[in-house]
């Protein structure tokens, strides 16, 4: 008798076990249910926040809403769309550096989105953006080096970008700022072979211009380019060289009036820039998808 009354009694002692676990489980999974509308309207509200303060140009505070937003949500139904966006964000506050890193962690994250296009397109604009003090730096200092290490990374991946997504609505802008990037190379190649000249290294000179002549071809400093190699080869007396390039410049250049261009001390480098090529931009944001 003494081993049923034991048995019953445990028997009672696992039912009531059993039914608190069956109350507690059901309690969390109301009060889960019960989170989950609000988590779901902060979410949204983040969301709302973020898209108000872009539409108003408020970068610095939309920042801070693409932000909060991915890292409270990052499975999300908006977290994809915060990461593009907030390579925008940073973008349109001057953040480049920090454009190019969310461009690249996109590339990284989603290889196959609707959006990639988008983050290689802005990844190539933000590797070089002109600030106001680059063309009178670009003068004064040791031949702009950084600036132009990174016009050229940022035609590469503008190129990349092109080749990748030759459909993409982007591409006609990002092929406008690829001819600005090669005008500006262009430039430099034309300010470092104008330096040689003034220094008597003629030959670096001609090498310089040459470049422009071989790999920068149909840009505004290609006549430039030419008048320096007149100039050089007849300093160095080769005459049929001179002949040969003044006749090139005169039959494609008609216009161009070599004789307040061929001495070092008459160029005036600055008056050839293509500063206003772009005018002012207008950069715009990947499309919201639906979430």
């Amino acid at each position: 008798m003494l081993i049923v009354h034991n048995f019953v009694n445990s028997s009672k002692r696992n039912l009531i076990f059993l039914r608190y676990l069956l109350i507690i489980f059901l309690i969390v999974s109301c009060s889960s249910n019960e989170e989950l509308p609000d988590e779901r309207l902060i979410e949204k509200e983040l969301y709302d926040q973020a898209q108000s303060r872009l539409k108003s140009a408020s970068y610095s505070t939309a920042i801070i809403s693409l932000e909060t937003l991915e890292s409270r949500f990052p499975f999300g139904r908006y977290a994809e769309q915060a990461q593009a966006e907030l390579i925008y964000a940073y973008y349109m506050n001057s953040m480049f550096e920090a454009s190019e890193s969310a461009a690249q962690r996109f590339i990284n994250l989603h290889p196959r989105h609707s959006h990639t296009g988008y983050a290689y397109y802005m990844k190539g604009l933000a590797a070089f953006t002109e600030d106001a003090g680059l063309f009178s730096r670009y003068f004064q200092s040791d031949l702009a080096k950084r600036e132009i290490i990174m016009a050229q990374k940022s035609f590469d991946e503008l190129s990349e970008f092109i080749s990748r997504y030759p459909n993409s609505n982007y591409v006609p802008h990002a092929k406008q700022r690829m001819i600005y990037l090669r005008n500006l190379l262009a430039e430099h190649e034309i300010y470092v072979a104008d330096f040689y000249m003034k220094r008597g290294a003629y030959l670096a000179a001609i090498g310089r211009a040459k470049y422009i002549i071989e790999h920068l071809p149909n840009t505004p400093q290609t006549p430039f380019a030419l008048s320096i190699l007149v100039e050089a080869y007849g300093i160095l007396d080769y005459p049929e060289l001179r002949d040969v390039n003044l006749k090139i410049l005169n039959s494609n250049f008609p216009e161009f009036d070599i004789n307040q261009n061929l001495s070092v001390k008459k160029r005036s480098w600055k008056r050839i820039l293509t500063l206003g090529l772009l005018g002012k931009e207008k950069i715009e944001k990947p499309t919201p998808l639906t979430p």
